[in-house]
């Protein structure tokens, strides 16, 4: 009996889990990430890489969240590789970003509303600045606790 709730228990866990999963993709799809992706980068050729590269980094990112596997790299690679998840990140949360103030165009309604008519992208690259800046010393002072 214990087996079988814990079984019921896993399968409707996963089901939500797919659900909520498919539901940001789709949200993703649909402000237009992944098209604004293939077409600044001019790969749209490549369709199907990206549908299978999507899927894969779904699938294999709700595995890794769900079981945490320990994932042992050394020394050296170890901090290369979280400087290239990192950067990964921050480039698709950026894409994100972008796209959903282009969507929304809440950059025309801020620059009217604080009367900004020159020198929008300077406050935008200000914001990033900060953003990166605030992120670096958080993960500084992490990683140094770390050690």
């Amino acid at each position: 009996m214990i087996l079988l709730k814990k079984a019921l228990l896993a399968f409707f866990g996963l089901c939500a889990g797919g659900v909520i999963a498919a539901g940001v993709y789709a949200f993703l799809a649909i402000i237009g990430v992944f098209v604004r992706l293939m077409g600044k980068t001019g790969t749209r050729k490549h369709i199907m890489l990206y549908e299978t590269v999507i899927i894969l980094g779904g699938v294999l990112g709700n595995i890794l969240d769900i079981y945490e596997f320990p994932i042992y790299m050394g020394a050296l690679i170890g901090p290369v590789f979280l400087i290239a998840a990192g950067l990964s990140v921050g480039i698709f949360v950026g894409c994100l970003v972008m796209s959903l103030a282009e969507t929304l165009k809440a950059l025309p309604v801020i620059s009217r509303r604080i009367h900004l008519s020159v020198g929008l992208q300077y406050l935008i690259l200000g914001l990033a600045a900060g953003k990166l800046t605030g992120s670096l010393v958080y993960f500084w002072y992490h990683m140094a606790s770390l050690g």
